[in-house]
């Protein structure tokens, strides 16, 4: 066993000599001498090197991005933004959606608009990190609360004259017949008026519904911006389309007796704030 040790260890350290010559001339122009334990040193040195340099290649450069399985700094971040971007997007849409109902329901009239607006409400509170007491309150607090409540959610005109800022047209004049009434949620004023009427805007904006229903007939609803819009129900006719601009006390429909609902020529307005119903005859004189 030793003998052969010795044989291997001879072989290891044997010396050779490595020669490069011109072929032409046989002149030797370099020489190296060379032992088996050399080559395999240095090439174990050579090749722990080249995957060294390799590795920090593609740690620390561009290089990785071109490596399965690896991303960049920037593409992460990208991710990252792009993932709190559809967040934000997919709550704007539930909101939109459930505001888009409500506005069908408020076009219908057979579905109470308030739950629609609970809704939006609950939906916005729960991104918001705060801590709420819980109180015990007795039954007749639990009504006082209610009804106070219900009052100032449809009594926002002094905030709404504070904060509108602009002038309201009358979209057209006749006598009230049927006048607003939170309590039986009657959230519009019905104004008796012969068919054919013109009705116009009541402020600058953009129409946006312009479609006939079964229950309201033709029904146009405008955007006049800082949350304001209003609504025009039972026409016979629409002059305007959904996205078309419309100027104060421009024409956009002529009165009717369109739909279900109607009892007879008139016009039934509607005016939201906030997503509120309000009065309108607290800023339009109709007679």
């Amino acid at each position: 066993m030793s003998k052969m040790t010795r044989k291997f260890r001879q072989k290891l350290t044997d010396k050779y000599r490595l020669v490069i010559l011109n072929e032409n001339t046989f002149e030797e122009r370099l020489s190296f001498k060379l032992s088996r334990i050399n080559v395999y040193v240095f090439g174990g040195i050579f090749s722990l090197l080249l995957i060294g340099l390799t590795y920090l290649l593609i740690a620390y450069t561009p290089l990785k991005e071109y490596v399965p399985g690896y991303s960049s700094t920037a593409l992460k971040k990208q991710a990252v933004r792009l993932t709190y971007k559809l967040d934000s997007l997919e709550n704007a849409c539930l909101i939109n959606d459930i505001k888009l109902r409500a506005m069908n329901a408020a076009i219908r009239g057979d579905e109470d608009i308030i739950t629609y607006q609970n809704r939006v409400d609950s939906l916005l509170e729960t991104n918001k990190k705060e801590v709420h007491r819980k109180l015990n309150a007795s039954r007749e607090d639990s009504l006082f609360r209610k009804e106070i409540a219900g009052k100032d959610r449809y009594n926002l005109h002094e905030n709404i004259t504070k904060n509108l800022g602009i002038s309201l047209f009358a979209p057209l004049k006749g006598k009230i017949t049927n006048a607003f009434d939170s309590q039986n949620e009657h959230f519009a004023v019905d104004i008796a008026t012969p068919e054919g009427t013109p009705v116009k805007a009541v402020a600058d904006g953009t129409v946006i519904f312009s479609e006939w229903s079964f229950e309201t007939g033709f029904v146009i609803i405008i955007d006049h911006g800082n949350n304001l819009i209003s609504v025009y129900k039972h026409n016979s006719q629409l002059f305007k389309h959904q996205g078309d601009f419309v100027k104060s006390g421009e024409a956009i429909a002529a009165s009717g007796s369109g739909g279900e609902y109607s009892t007879g020529p008139h016009l039934h307005f509607e005016l939201w704030y906030n997503g509120y119903p309000i009065n309108s005859t607290q800023f339009i004189d109709f007679e």
